[in-house]
């Protein structure tokens, strides 16, 4: 799920990206169709899709194992070991872009897929275009087996049913031009403009280039329903085939005022508006949106994590431009507080809209909403009971979040007596890693209303990579080779508040040496940046807040994972960096480049990306720990052989501590699909290891791969294990095609 935008070539693309249309042939049907679609306007969409797809293990030619986790394992210990059997092809090949595999859902033999739901797709036995709909860019995905919660502290992961149960998939945002006054929609924005005509949402004439502005302002207001996330029920039969349950009660959140949302942790400048004049009570917000990677909580919630919001109504930290130069007179410049633009922009994608009433703060976006999915979608944080409902988390602060991930023990449990751990990722180039620790320890004894309870009172601490090299982002600066399991970089978490006592790390560059964090903040000339006064102020700006303390940039930190069941037997982190082809904001010491020398600079050429590593201090007790080591575990490449691949993405940590990621690039880089991959670091599978003829440890295995121009998103796993979930996003964003379509 890449960045947006500013994410580069790898990522989606934000409005006005160079796209293909949808061609002619079928864009001019709006009309046409009309009478074929009286029962549903989805008929009426031609094109490919964004679909969840079910890969299931074969029951026949699974080798006899018992889930898709063991039999992949068991596949990967046969390629190492030289004993894989004639005929079958493990890892499955590159899939280069060609007429006959562009569409196709590749899969390994012994396992099969299936399309699950796609965009559109009605969730619930009412058709009508106003009904519950499976929403746009499907992303993260989180599987919660029936009755996973029969015992007190069941967490939902690996607990409850593996053929019956409940999916949670976010909806990231709309792909290609949406329609103005003097021009025709495109790409996915056609799509839906013919969804809304068919269904007589619309009445002009959609291929059109001229658009009243009041069809304009509808499609801006229908656009907003396809974000955000679905929760919805789903079945396998005694044949492996699944299925959405439409009679279940099945919900869709998302950016309108259907869905409300409670900031708790920081006071919001102003109170948000309904939308037909009136006033919501204090902290609650309209809806979420830009849902991109997310997390399921011990006690049962969602994060989703709300991403590249800067498109929906504006950035909010628009000092930066898209290659990490200061900009002046943004609200940020020295010598006063920040004062950060708040008011919806006018020319951001929602905020165009000619309704003033539907033009919501910058400041309400940006968070990582924890959603209650089984409650109604309007009962925001509080609203009927004290710790339920839906929050957005305003003291993890304002980002572009790609996910979340908690620190638990071995069975995906709190640790009975330690403080909960939190840690979050700024998907964006020069973005960090965060980690959120509560105040109060979480206890065995706990409901999970209490436990859930604990993310209200907290620290946040953002990590600081030393030792990494400025120029490059993923080499140590020492030598300016990768660091390794033997050879780690070493890391500090520093305490991010506006009384912190932790030292600044750019202090004694500054010639302010032993100047604490806290005290940097407040200046209002510190590092060339305004002061922070409080710490809702520094909660609303943290890259800014982050570039103010020199803290080290990092090659866009997509998603990151806590991994209890390390091969290593030490609980370690995994973080994505999918890659980093722009200039830093800051110098080797942390210093503010003037924009005057700025464009002189050498931008990072990390166009692959890697996997690293972070290994606690106190790995038993990460909440405790301070300090940090990190290494590299895996290295993109940008060829088309079998062990090549580029820019990873979403991790996936199975019941059996496996470590398994999906990408967003290779389409791009090396001209081969996006894929999940299982990536190999059994110890057994070193080089030199009993038995092992090709040495394996450290090599990504494809599993799946998807239609080329598509992301292969949000793995997520049955509780059985026999099924893995993963979302196909964005088919045919730039190159046609006709993956999932009618």
């Amino acid at each position: 799920m890449g960045s947006a935008g500013d994410a580069g070539p790898a990522g989606p693309q934000g409005p006005g990206a160079d796209v293909v249309e949808v061609p002619p042939d079928v864009a001019v049907m709006d009309v046409m169709v009309e009478a074929s679609v009286a029962s549903d306007p989805a008929s009426a969409v031609p094109g490919a899709r964004s679909s969840v797809v079910a890969i299931t293990l074969d029951p026949v030619s699974g080798m006899g194992r018992s889930n898709l986790m063991d039999f992949i394992r068991a596949r990967v210990d046969q390629y190492a070991r030289g004993t894989l059997p004639r005929g079958v092809e493990f890892p499955i090949a590159p899939a280069v872009a060609t007429p006959s595999l562009v569409d196709n859902v590749r899969v390994v033999q012994g396992a099969r897929s299936q399309v699950l739901v796609r965009w559109f797709d009605p969730l619930t036995n009412d058709v009508s275009a106003s009904a519950p709909r499976f929403g746009a860019n499907a992303d993260y995905v989180s599987y919660f087996g029936d009755a996973w919660d029969a015992m007190p502290n069941n967490p939902p992961q690996w607990n409850g049913s593996g053929t019956s149960g409940w999916l949670w998939v976010n909806h990231e945002y709309v792909s290609n031009a949406a329609p103005t006054t003097t021009s025709a929609p495109t790409g996915q924005h056609m799509q839906l403009a013919l969804y809304l005509r068919a269904a007589g949402v619309l009445t002009n004439d959609v291929t059109s280039p001229m658009w009243p502005q009041a069809a304009v302002d509808t499609h801006i207001r229908w656009w907003r329903r396809q974000v955000g996330g679905s929760w919805f029920k789903i079945e396998q039969n005694a044949q492996g085939v699944w299925s959405v349950n439409r009679s279940a009660a099945n919900r869709r959140f998302d950016s309108t005022p259907s869905t409300l949302v409670r900031v708790t942790g920081r006071a919001l400048a102003a109170a948000d508006g309904d939308e037909m004049g009136g006033m919501l009570p204090a902290g609650v917000v309209t809806g979420i949106n830009s849902d991109c990677s997310g997390a399921t909580t011990p006690w049962g919630t969602i994060i989703s994590a709300e991403e590249n919001v800067q498109f929906g109504y504006g950035d909010l930290e628009a000092c930066w431009t898209s290659n990490n130069q200061f900009v002046a007179m943004q609200g940020f410049d020295p010598g006063a507080n920040i004062a950060p633009p708040l008011a919806a922009s006018t020319s951001s994608d929602f905020g165009r809209t000619s309704v003033v009433n539907e033009r919501h703060s910058r400041e309400n976006y940006g968070y990582l909403a924890e959603i209650d999915p089984t409650r109604p979608t309007n009962e925001y944080y509080g609203r009927t009971e004290a710790t339920r409902g839906h929050r957005k988390l305003g003291n993890f602060g304002r980002a572009r979040w790609e996910n979340a991930a908690f620190a638990t023990d071995n069975n995906w449990r709190l640790v009975d007596g330690q403080r909960v751990s939190v840690y979050f990722a700024d998907d964006r180039q020069s973005g960090r890693i965060y980690k959120w620790v509560s105040r109060l320890p979480y206890t065995a004894a706990m409901t999970r209303t209490q436990a859930r309870a604990l993310l209200d009172d907290g620290t946040l601490f953002v990590a600081h990579f030393d030792g990494l090299n400025n120029a490059t982002g993923n080499t140590l600066a020492a030598g300016n080779t990768a660091p390794t399991d033997a050879a780690p970089g070493n890391g500090r978490w520093i305490e991010l508040s506006v009384t912190s006592t932790d030292v600044a790390p750019n202090a004694m560059a500054l010639g302010a040496a032993g100047t604490t964090v806290g005290a940097a903040l407040r200046d209002v000339n510190y590092n060339g940046i305004g002061g922070f006064a409080t710490n809702d102020a520094l909660y609303a700006a943290l890259f800014t807040a982050s570039n103010k303390l020199g803290i080290m940039e990092l090659n866009r930190p997509e998603d990151i994972e806590y991994n209890p069941r390390d091969p290593s037997g030490t609980p370690r982190l995994y973080v994505a960096f999918t890659n980093n082809t722009r200039r830093t904001a800051l110098d080797a010491q942390g210093r503010l480049i003037p924009a005057a020398m700025h464009g002189a600079t050498t931008p990072r050429a990390d166009v692959v990306g890697e996997i690293f590593a972070m290994e606690e201090g106190m790995a038993t007790n990460p909440a405790e720990s301070r300090t940090f080591r990190y290494f590299e575990v895996w290295h993109g490449s940008s060829g088309t052989t079998t062990f090549e691949a580029a820019n990873p993405d979403n991790i996936m940590i199975d019941r059996n501590g496996s470590v398994w990621f999906g990408t967003d690039g290779n389409f791009g880089v090396g001209g081969q699909s996006d894929a999940i991959y299982l990536l190999d670091l059994d110890p057994t599978h070193r080089m030199g290891a009993t038995g092992i003829t090709r040495p394996s440890f450290g090599l990504a295995f494809r599993v799946l791969s998807v239609p080329s121009d598509a992301e292969a998103t949000g793995p997520a796993l049955s509780a059985d294990g026999r099924t893995l979930f993963v979302s196909v996003q964005h088919p045919g964003e730039d190159t046609f095609s006709a993956f999932a379509a009618q």
